[in-house]
């Protein structure tokens, strides 16, 4: 059971971004991609949910062998991919607990029963020390960072994806936020799911430890390694891997 990228090329309007991008991700791991501002991290990660924005010019993005390149956001939900977004969207007039249930019922033939989806509900806002008026706000409206990161891993708490991409999670949270979502990915983690987890910043790998580390410059992956790899970030940044990346070239 895997999440493949192949040779992906992804381009906007004014230029391509996505230089050929291979990674694959199997159940039971957790990866980290890697790389500064520009690199193409998020351009990867929209690609990957069927961003129109965004065009895929070539390669190809299986999700346990089914070909997922030309389909719909939706569509790529309900095969058991999940995106956890940097800037989530607010709907207003549609209360947490309501997304929620619809979330779910898009993944199920038959809707979920009130007393299931209340009684899971309530056992996945245990885990993530959620207050139990969250889950009657709108969703997102008025929300800090740290409440709309919650509500986010909450939704991937109650979804259970086979594979969950997180895109720059960490942005702006508070150390106690952050915990609360590390807290939450590593109850999530397990031999059933892989995480693909975007980021720029080491923190959040301090407390979610990955399998592997990818590096990302210039729509490319140009190193990988496992978790020693985010700490020689940490104490060396991005300016000795491009020195690398050019040293290679000449």
């Amino acid at each position: 059971m895997t999440l493949e990228i192949q040779n992906l090329h992804a381009r906007t309007e004014e230029r391509e971004i996505l230089h050929g991008v291979d990674l694959v991700v199997r159940k039971g791991e957790t990866h980290a991609l890697m790389g500064p501002n520009g690199s193409g991290k998020s351009t990867l990660a929209n690609s990957l949910m069927g961003n129109p924005t965004y065009e895929i010019t070539d390669g190809r993005v299986l999700l346990n062998g089914e070909d997922l390149t030309e389909a719909d956001p939706d569509e790529r939900a309900r095969a058991g991919l999940f995106m956890a977004f940097q800037y989530p969207a607010t709907i207003p007039g549609v209360s947490v607990a309501n997304f929620l249930r619809m979330a779910v019922n898009a993944r199920r033939e038959e809707p979920i029963k009130v007393k299931e989806f209340g009684g899971l509900l309530k056992e996945n806002m245990e885990m993530l020390r959620i207050s139990r008026d969250f889950t009657s706000r709108y969703l997102n409206e008025g929300f800090s960072g740290g409440e709309k990161k919650r509500a986010e891993i909450l939704q991937l708490a109650m979804l259970q994806p086979d594979f969950a991409v997180l895109d720059e999670t960490d942005s702006g949270l508070d150390i106690d936020a952050l915990r609360i979502v590390a807290d939450g990915v590593n109850e999530m983690r397990g031999a059933e799911r892989g995480f693909l987890i975007i980021t720029h910043y080491t923190r959040i790998l301090g407390l979610v430890r990955p399998d592997f580390v990818h590096i990302m410059l210039d729509g490319r992956i140009v190193r990988e390694g496992g978790s020693e790899l985010a700490d020689e970030l940490e104490d060396k940044g991005y300016e000795w891997v491009r020195e690398g990346v050019a040293a290679r070239a000449g």
